[in-house]
């Protein structure tokens, strides 16, 4: 049986009234476990989409280029998805179960967040309703402020970042240290790296994203190193 049969049939079950934590309950161990992460994913993609009370075109296209779904599996996909966009409600649900199972693999979550982002600002706008919706799913998965900051400020218009933020440094750090944190960052977001975490080829774009933000804070710290009348802006000074 493959992966979308079980998710059919897990469908099946929520569609003749069986409640979402007991579909869940069935699914806490491999290979139920990515069926249950798979759903999870793809509900959780569609109530973003539908925070701002519509699910747009493009936003529906940022999810494809995010999460990858074969071709052949496109259907099973759709029924998810489109169940799921019907509304807002229960998405913290699918978060926590999201979360419980990958506890702290932090960096999975990271990506999952910088997925949705990507959704949240595929229709050229960033609404107050997907904010207060990231920062809650955010919360949930257990990711820093800083991280939510700084996630932010790579997709959307007008956010800034602590660049020290970016890389992960206290503003006390010695520039050694600095370019110690740069080049750590450089290598674990290498696109080589993000495919052996699991992340799907098509999300490679998100790296490339996270890349350019990277690097404009080490450039940013550097021009202030060598013109030292520059102020950085840091989170304590915020």
């Amino acid at each position: 049986m493959s992966i979308w049969s079980r998710i059919s049939d897990a469908l099946a079950a929520l569609a003749s009234g069986e409640g979402l934590s007991t579909v869940f309950e069935k699914l806490r161990t491999p290979p139920e476990q990515t069926v249950g992460f798979t759903i999870a994913v793809i509900a959780l993609s569609a109530k973003m989409a539908k925070a701002d009370g519509l699910v747009s075109r493009a936003e529906v296209l940022a999810f494809r280029e995010v999460f990858h779904i074969p071709l052949a599996d496109e259907a099973g996909a759709a029924k998810v998805f489109n169940l799921a966009r019907q509304d807002v409600a229960g998405f913290e649900t699918y978060a926590r179960r999201i979360k419980s199972m990958f506890g702290s693999r932090m960096e999975i979550l990271e990506d999952l967040l910088e997925g949705l982002f990507h959704i949240s600002v595929a229709d050229g706008r960033y609404h107050e309703q997907e904010d207060a919706f990231l920062r809650r799913v955010a919360g949930i998965f257990g990711l820093s402020a800083r991280c939510f900051r700084v996630t932010k400020a790579r997709y959307v218009k007008g956010a800034s970042a602590d660049p020290y933020d970016v890389l992960g440094v206290p503003p006390s750090a010695s520039h050694e240290e600095i370019r110690h944190a740069w080049r750590a960052l450089v290598r674990h977001n290498h696109p080589d790296q993000l495919i052996a975490r699991g992340v799907p080829r098509e999300a490679v774009k998100l790296a490339e994203v996270r890349l350019v933000a990277i690097n404009r804070a080490w450039d940013e710290l550097t021009k202030a190193w060598a013109q030292p009348h520059l102020n950085v802006t840091t989170s304590q000074s915020r």
